[in-house]
């Protein structure tokens, strides 16, 4: 397989392309990566002279870009995206751009140069909040945040491309990642990394908003599996099963360290806070997949993760 990777220095991305090499050494992998304040060299340090991987250095809103690195590939896992909700607050232009223009841009190319199968990664936000029960597949888009929205376009477009052109496009939406490489602007990293610098960790109102949570590397062979085994055209919710308020999260990181409630600091709310977010992933637990890691076990292995690793984060939050 010669497979495209879109986004793939980024914090999912860079895991699910090692994951991709370690478990398939005859696969070839390019990685197509605009190299944004999130998009980190240091993610895939280790892999950089791997014959098997070679990397781009491009937009995927740029066709002659896009085109040439399509025309070596016949698969695409597309995960490049603008994905954080107070940076879409303060400027929505760039997620519309990137999430929407550039998914339109790798469709048309990917159309044009018949690639056997594209990938595309979303999220769960798109389905908006829900105070009981679960989002399934067939349930209605209403995203809150314009970074919500923008990705929910890019669905849609994606959607568009399988049942007018018949390009084999497969959506998954996925609940909240954790793990190594997470940038430090995203709770979990940010809680941890402010503490290990004696820093207060930045609650949004109560704290009370839930989300379920994933393992990075159980997200990741939830997409491989569906790489290899999901149908053309469907759509596939992946979730951890393990939903949380941020206040418990927070008082779980806060027990790891050592540290006591004097350091939460609680915020003013942001606009439009989902209050909880909720996947029924029935359909995908029927092909055959489920995640592997236990919630607290992948907590804490991060934790000390973030500990062993301040190289990595301390010059990304100077």
């Amino acid at each position: 397989m010669k497979l495209l990777v879109t986004g793939g220095l980024g914090f999912i991305g860079s895991n699910f392309i090692r994951h991709m090499l370690e478990k398939y050494p005859g696969y070839k992998i390019l990685n197509l990566d605009k190299q944004t304040y999130a998009g980190n060299p240091d993610n895939l340090l280790e892999i950089e002279k791997n014959p098997k991987y070679s990397f781009v250095h491009g937009d995927i809103c740029d066709n002659d870009v896009v085109n040439s690195v399509m025309q070596k590939v016949d698969q695409v896992v597309h995960f490049a995206a603008e994905s954080h909700v107070d940076r879409s607050i303060d400027d929505a232009s760039v997620f519309v751009k990137t999430n929407v223009l550039g998914t339109f841009t790798l469709l048309d190319a990917a159309l044009r140069h018949n690639i056997k199968k594209f990938i595309h990664i979303s999220t769960d936000e798109v389905y908006g909040s829900i105070i009981n029960g679960s989002f399934k597949e067939t349930d209605i888009l209403t995203p809150s945040s314009p970074y919500s929205s923008s990705k929910a376009g890019s669905d849609l477009l994606a959607r568009s491309y399988f049942i007018t052109h018949k390009l084999p496009v497969i959506i998954t939406r996925c609940t909240n990642n954790f793990g190594p490489y997470q940038y430090p602007e995203k709770l979990i990293p940010l809680f941890i990394t402010n503490l290990l610098e004696n820093r207060k960790v930045p609650v949004y109102g109560t704290g009370k908003n839930v989300r379920d949570w994933i393992y990075v590397l159980d997200h990741c062979k939830a997409i491989d599996f569906v790489l290899h085994k999901g149908i053309t055209g469907e759509i596939y919710n992946i979730g951890g099963g393990s939903e949380i308020t941020n206040i418990d999260i927070t008082k779980k990181i806060l027990d790891i360290l050592g540290k006591d409630g004097s350091m939460i600091e609680y915020v003013k709310d942001r606009p439009g806070h989902d209050l909880r977010y909720s996947l029924d992933c029935g359909k995908l637990r029927k092909l055959g997949w489920a995640p592997e890691y236990d919630f607290d076990e992948a907590l804490k292995y991060t934790v000390k993760w973030y500990v062993e690793n301040q190289w990595w984060w301390e010059k990304l939050k100077r």
